[in-house]
């Protein structure tokens, strides 16, 4: 499901930094592969509006039935706890762990085709607070803005060091809202920034203290076994405490990567490995479905709109 106002698409000194809120030095894991599926999505109200379609089995089996993560994206205070506390409290009645995705920083994609976000940072700042007070008390993973960091060049460095600031605060916001909750910072993908640069934004942006780990390949098509390599390495060129890990994204990774400059929808890809949190890989936490398998990128249908015909080549692929 994807609470939002537009796709994400894509394969910015403030004063002296608040010290982070003390956490358990082991905090308790999200229950192990028991992902949150939302009872609300694209693809399951595609799966309900078609049921003589010959691909809805195959649709319904491979993609609907899996969890997968819920998108807000659109700027609106006064709503945002709302809607993520009744995500929230979905899944603690299910005894599930949900996948949520704040996608709202000002800025958002570079002006690309999922431009938009919140006017300023100030007005970020007040939608996370109110996004961090409908996460309850439970088990939580939270992928705070996807491109955030890794697509931030196209900022002025004064524009990029108040968006780490930013960013930072946000970690901070949500931890302390929910000690449960664990926050993962963007780091991009193994076909982007060296590790040591990413790390060094990574850094700059407080994932070290402000929050447990990286994700990679969001909405990318990368290889599990080369996004694990380049999280490590990210890791390792980070620092910060042991217990930092990194989730990649496996939805539509399963054929690798296409040719270099194909992101849009790109044929011949496939689903990737199901989300998990019982990866068996040292410093992996999960792997998950950060981009919903069958949401275009904008080139099988309209951006963020459910194409059956592209979300049964996955399922095939």
């Amino acid at each position: 499901m994807c609470i939002r106002d537009s796709s994400r698409t894509t394969a910015r000194p403030s004063a002296a930094p608040t010290p982070p809120p003390a956490r358990p030095t082991a905090p308790a894991p999200a229950p192990r592969n028991r992902l949150f599926r939302h009872p609300h999505s694209q693809v399951l109200d595609w799966v309900r509006a078609n049921p003589e379609d010959p691909r809805r089995p195959v649709i319904e089996s491979r993609i609907a039935e899996r969890p997968a993560a819920v998108w807000f994206a659109a700027h609106n205070p006064g709503q945002i706890a709302g809607q993520v506390r009744a995500v929230t409290r979905g899944a603690a009645a299910a005894g599930r762990t949900p996948v949520l995705v704040p996608y709202a920083i000002p800025d958002r994609d570079c002006g690309g085709a999922s431009r938009g976000g919140a006017p300023d940072l100030a007005a970020y700042d007040a939608w996370i607070r109110e996004f961090a007070q409908g996460l309850g008390a439970g088990a939580a993973i939270v992928i705070l803005e996807p491109d955030a960091i890794a697509l931030s060049d196209c900022l002025t460095a004064p524009e990029r060091a108040a968006r780490f600031a930013s960013l930072a605060r946000a970690g901070r916001t949500l931890r302390t809202a929910n000690p449960r909750a664990r926050v993962y910072f963007d780091g991009g993908h193994s076909g982007w920034h060296a590790p040591a640069k990413q790390a060094a934004a990574l850094r700059a942006a407080g994932a070290a203290t402000s929050g447990d780990g990286i994700f990679t390949n969001v909405s990318n098509f990368h290889r599990t076994a080369d996004e694990t390599a380049y999280a490590r390495r990210v890791l390792a060129a980070l620092g910060g405490p042991a217990g930092l890990g990194a989730v990649i994204d496996t939805s539509r990774n399963g054929n690798g990567a296409p040719a270099a400059g194909e992101w849009c929808d790109p044929a011949g890809r496939a689903l990737g490995q199901p989300p998990t949190t019982r990866t068996g890989e040292a410093r992996i936490d999960a792997y998950l479905w950060v981009k919903l398998p069958g949401e275009s990128d904008g080139c099988s249908g309209a951006a963020g709109s459910f194409t059956p015909e592209y979300a049964y080549a996955l399922a095939t692929g």
